[in-house]
C-alpha cells in the first residue's frame, strides 16, 4: 500500500455546537445546517438548549424532503403546493429533483410544484382539513464551488444562522460554512489532482478512498428509497476521479475506454466525533483459487425465487447445468469468465448479463432468458451469465457494509473501464463477448442491465449525476434497443412486438 493521504478532521456538529454554547450566544436563536442524521442534530440541540440557546439543527441534504419528514403533520394534509427555487447556476428542474420522492411520500395529498425565484428558498403553502393551512421558508443551502473539471456547480453546503438575542431580531450571522463532509471531499479530490500519475495506463492496481464519516441512512417507506449521505459520497467520489482521469489522459468527458485501473470508495459511519480519510493506491489481493461449484443442492435454487444478486458459485454451477461448448477467459484480476455456446437451427442470439457488474438483476434475467430457450427445439444461443466478474466481487464486498446501496464502483472492470468499449488487447472478458458473436454468428445481442431502484445523488458536483441526468430517478422496466445501419426498419419491428407482448 502507498498512502497518498491520510488525515483526521474536526466533525462540524461538535465544533459548531461547541462554537454557540459561548455565553455571548445566551438567548440567541441558532439555525444550523449539515450533513448528519436527525438523532444526531437533536442531540445537539439539546445541548444548546442547556447554555441557553434555541437552535435548530437540519439537513443540508434534501432539506425539502427532510422538512416534511421532521416538522410537517401528514395525518390531515389535504394538499401540498411547493415554489421551488430556479438558480442560473443549476438546471432548472434541479431542485425539482431534489424533491424526489416528496409526491410519493404524501398519501392521498395533492402536490403542484410551480417555478419561483433564485434565492435559495422553497415556499410551501400546506392545506390541512378543517380548512386550517400554513405557509413556510425551507432554505436550501447552496454555494457554487468549483470542480475537478474547473466547472462551477451549485452544491449543498453547511451553513449557519444566527437571529441575535436582541430585541431589534436581526441577523448577526448567515454565512455558508464548509462542512466535515465537504472537508473530506475536497482533500481527496485535492490530493489524487495533484499527484503524480505517469503518463501510461493503468495509473495504478486499484485507488482506494477510505473514509470514516457521521452522516445519513434513513429509509422513509417509500419504494426502496434511503437518504444515504454515505452513499452519496461514494457515488460522488467514484464518478469525480473517473471524470478527472478521463481529462488527465486527454480524453473526452465520458470516454468508457479509460483504463485508470479501479477506484474504490469505502464509505464508512465513523463512531463518535471521529471523521477520517485515507487516500492510497494497492496492488490487488491475491484471488482465491476457484473450486468447482459441485451438486450443493443450496446452490441450485429456482430462478423464480431469486430476490437477491446470486453468488458467483451459483452461477457457475446454473451454467454447467446447460449443454453446449464452453468458451473462457480470464479477468484482470485472474477470475474465469464463462461462456456456454447452444448450437441449433434457430436464429443465433447473444444473451449476457453483468457487464457493469452492480447490476446484479441483470445476471439473474441472462439465465432465465437461457433456461427458457433451452426447453425450445430450435434454440440456439450463447450464454455469459456474468460478464464482469471482479467488478462482482468487488460489488460483493462493498454490499458487505452496505448492502443496499448502489455501487457504482463496482460498475466497470479492474481496469477501470467498460469491458463493451475495451479498445485493445489484452481484451481479457471482451474476448469471450467476440468469441461467442464469431462462433454463433448471432445478429442480435440481449444484453440486460439493471437500473437503480432509488435515487442517485452526486450532491458536491450540483447535485445530479452529471452526463447520467436520466438515471437520477427511478426507471422501472424499459428498452433500450440500438442497431447498425440500414436495419432500423427491423429493429422497430422488433421493439414494437416485444413492448406489445
Amino acid at each position: 500500500m502507498s498512502i497518498l493521504l491520510e488525515k483526521h478532521f474536526e466533525r462540524s456538529l461538535a465544533t459548531w455546537t461547541i462554537e454557540f454554547s459561548a455565553p455571548e450566544y445566551r438567548g440567541a436563536e441558532v439555525q444550523i445546517w449539515l450533513f448528519e442524521d436527525v438523532d444526531a442534530r437533536r442531540s445537539a440541540e439539546m445541548r444548546l438548549a442547556q447554555a441557553g440557546v434555541t437552535a435548530r439543527f437540519r439537513s443540508a441534504y434534501k432539506p425539502l424532503v427532510h422538512f416534511f419528514l421532521e416538522e410537517v403533520d401528514l395525518t390531515e394534509l389535504i394538499a401540498a403546493h411547493v415554489r421551488y427555487p430556479v438558480h442560473g447556476s443549476a438546471p432548472p428542474n434541479r431542485f425539482t429533483l431534489e424533491a424526489y420522492p416528496l409526491a410519493g411520500m404524501l398519501g392521498n395529498a395533492t402536490l403542484q410544484f410551480q417555478a419561483g425565484e433564485d434565492d435559495l428558498h422553497y415556499i410551501v403553502e400546506l392545506e390541512y382539513t378543517g380548512q386550517r393551512s400554513s405557509r413556510h421558508r425551507v432554505f436550501a443551502p447552496n454555494r457554487i464551488a468549483i470542480d475537478l473539471l474547473g466547472e462551477p456547480s451549485l452544491s449543498p453546503t453547511g451553513w449557519v444562522r444566527v437571529l441575535a438575542n436582541n430585541s431589534a431580531g436581526s441577523l448577526a450571522l448567515d454565512e455558508a460554512r464548509v462542512s466535515d463532509y465537504e472537508q473530506v471531499f475536497a482533500a481527496a479530490t485535492h490530493t489524487v489532482s495533484n499527484y503524480a500519475w505517469g503518463h501510461t495506463e493503468p495509473y495504478f492496481e486499484r485507488l482506494l478512498i477510505r473514509a470514516d464519516i457521521t452522516g445519513i441512512e434513513r429509509a422513509i417507506g417509500c419504494g426502496d428509497e434511503v437518504l444515504s449521505t454515505f452513499e452519496a459520497l461514494h457515488e460522488d467520489f467514484y464518478f469525480s476521479m473517473l471524470e478527472f482521469f478521463q481529462r488527465y489522459s486527454g480524453r473526452p468527458m465520458g470516454d468508457r475506454g479509460l483504463q485508470p485501473g479501479q477506484i474504490v470508495p469505502d464509505i464508512r459511519r465513523s463512531g463518535g466525533d471521529s471523521i477520517y480519510l485515507r487516500v492510497s493506491t494497492e496492488v490487488f489481493a491475491a484471488v482465491p483459487a476457484e473450486v468447482s461449484p459441485g451438486d450443493d443442492p443450496a446452490l441450485a435454487c429456482s430462478l423464480v425465487d431469486v430476490k437477491a444478486a446470486l453468488p458467483p458459485d451459483a452461477i457457475a454451477l446454473l451454467m454447467e447445468q446447460f449443454q453446449g461448448q464452453r468458451l473462457t477467459a480470464l479477468s484482470r484480476q485472474g477470475r474465469t469468465v464463462d461462456c456456454v455456446y447452444h448450437a441449433g437451427p434457430g436464429p443465433a442470439v447473444l444473451i449476457s448479463g453483468g457487464q457493469h457488474a452492480n447490476e446484479t438483476s441483470g445476471v439473474v434475467g441472462a439465465l432465465r432468458a437461457a433456461q427458457i430457450l433451452a426447453k425450445r427445439e430450435n434454440a440456439h444461443f450463447a450464454l455469459i451469465a456474468s460478464e464482469n466478474p471482479d467488478g462482482y466481487a468487488l460489488h460483493r464486498e462493498l454490499c458487505a457494509i452496505h448492502p443496499r446501496h448502489m455501487h457504482h464502483a463496482a460498475r466497470y472492470s479492474a481496469m477501470g473501464d467498460d469491458i463493451a468499449y475495451r479498445e485493445h488487447p489484452p481484451l481479457l472478458e471482451r474476448e469471450v463477448r467476440d468469441r461467442a458473436l464469431a462462433l454463433s454468428g448471432a445478429n442480435l445481442h440481449v444484453n440486460l442491465h439493471g437500473y437503480p431502484a432509488h435515487e442517485w445523488t452526486r450532491p458536491l458536483s450540483g447535485y445530479l449525476p452529471r452526463g447520467f441526468e436520466l438515471w437520477t430517478i427511478p426507471k422501472g422496466f424499459f428498452l433500450v434497443l440500438r442497431y447498425h445501419s440500414g436495419w432500423k426498419n427491423m429493429a422497430l419491428a422488433l421493439l414494437e412486438k416485444v413492448t406489445a407482448q
